[in-house]
């Protein structure tokens, strides 16, 4: 009979740290498991139901956690896209990603990727979320 031998400090320091491989498995691959897992356990000490049970409807709610969020995320768009067209013609503050303060009349808004941003006719891109005033008419006239 063979000894595995004991790890030793030495070792585990110089092992670079894994992780943890869950967060990177999809439904699908735990399912896999699953099953490989029932049609190999032993039929006379079969494994505990509930246990599988527990792990399934985990799961199934972190899944539903996910799609709530990303609708969400597409929810709150959608409420800045028609927020941002509202404010077609109007002149703004705020910053833009690089965190200069401009100013100006919005002239389109955009969507990029998850984010919308408004274009000023200076030129400038301001991201929605980064707005600071809203003015009917230039405030300098």
């Amino acid at each position: 009979m063979t000894q595995i031998p004991a790890t030793n400090s030495l070792d585990t320091a110089v092992r670079p740290n894994v992780g943890n491989r869950f967060s990177d498995m999809s439904s699908e691959d735990f399912i896999r498991i699953i099953f490989t897992e029932l049609a190999n356990q032993d039929p006379l000490a079969p494994s505990d139901s509930n246990a599988l049970l527990q792990q399934l409807n985990s799961i199934r709610s972190i899944e539903s956690d996910i799609q709530l969020i990303e609708q969400l995320k597409s929810l709150v768009t959608e409420n800045q896209l028609a927020a941002g067209s509202n404010l077609i013609g109007k002149f703004i503050t705020g910053l833009t990603a690089s965190s200069d303060r401009v100013s100006g009349y919005v002239r389109s808004v955009n969507r990029e990727g998850d984010s919308v941003v408004l274009e000023l006719d200076s030129g400038f891109i301001v991201p929605f979320e980064s707005l600071d005033t809203i003015y009917e008419t230039d405030p300098d006239l």
